[in-house]
């Protein structure tokens, strides 16, 4: 994982960065459909970096294909996530929204709160793991498609491989999110640019993933 801060900087190894990624970030603003292109590119992008090409894919509307299946695999993670949290949710509001029209009971009250504080420590916490599973996840999708994406098991086994490797990459993915959210925040229109760089991003921090890791075939 020692290339892994390379990240940052290799995109703009490809003399025609600019113009892919202003185009890649404009197609991401299609809702929903530009985000499984671009999840799509990503990997295609993942592709180039193992055949020892650091430049980008051409962008445009290749990738739904690629794409569809790791979309596939992240909403049934988040589905899974959004129904354990509500699992402490809904019986936390019902409590608290209860007590709100009769009588309050400080022992149901109470309840609710820390059944409220339990679903956002769960929801926290589940997001991370989530979040530092992602490179084996995209790994397994990858070579196994949807059905190798929710083999939960073998996604385990490959970021347990090597902790020091799933952390880094978790760390760095972590990263690649802020920067992908920074145009949003800095310039609405500065989202055009930092979510496909992000995606850029994540494809290189995956690869180094899997250089890194001890399961590998690469």
């Amino acid at each position: 994982m020692d290339r892994v801060a390379d990240a940052f900087v290799w995109p703009f190894r490809d003399p025609e960065w600019i113009n892919k990624i202003l185009i890649m970030g404009l197609i991401l603003l299609i809702p929903i459909v530009g985000g499984i292109n671009g999840l799509g590119w990503m990997l295609a992008t993942l592709d180039r970096l193992r055949a020892g090409e650091e430049k980008l894919p051409p962008a445009n509307f290749d990738y739904l294909g690629r794409g569809f299946q790791l979309f596939v695999v992240y909403l049934v993670y988040y589905v899974g996530l959004g129904f354990i949290t509500a699992v402490l949710y809904v019986p936390a509001i019902f409590i608290l929204a209860q007590q709100g029209h009769d009588m309050s009971n400080a022992f149901l009250v109470a309840l609710g709160i820390a059944l409220l504080l339990l679903g956002a420590g769960v929801l926290t916490l589940a997001s991370l793991a989530l979040t530092f599973a992602m490179p084996s996840i995209v790994l397994a999708v990858d070579r196994g498609g949807i059905e190798g994406g929710l083999h939960i098991g073998q996604v385990m086994r490959r970021a347990r491989a090597s902790l020091i490797n799933t952390l880094i990459a978790g760390l760095m993915l972590i990263a690649a999110g802020l920067v992908g959210q920074l145009g949003a925040i800095v310039c609405l229109i500065g989202v055009v640019f930092t979510s496909a760089y992000a995606l850029a991003m994540q494809a290189w921090i995956i690869r180094s993933f899997e250089l890194g890791s001890p399961t590998t075939d690469a």
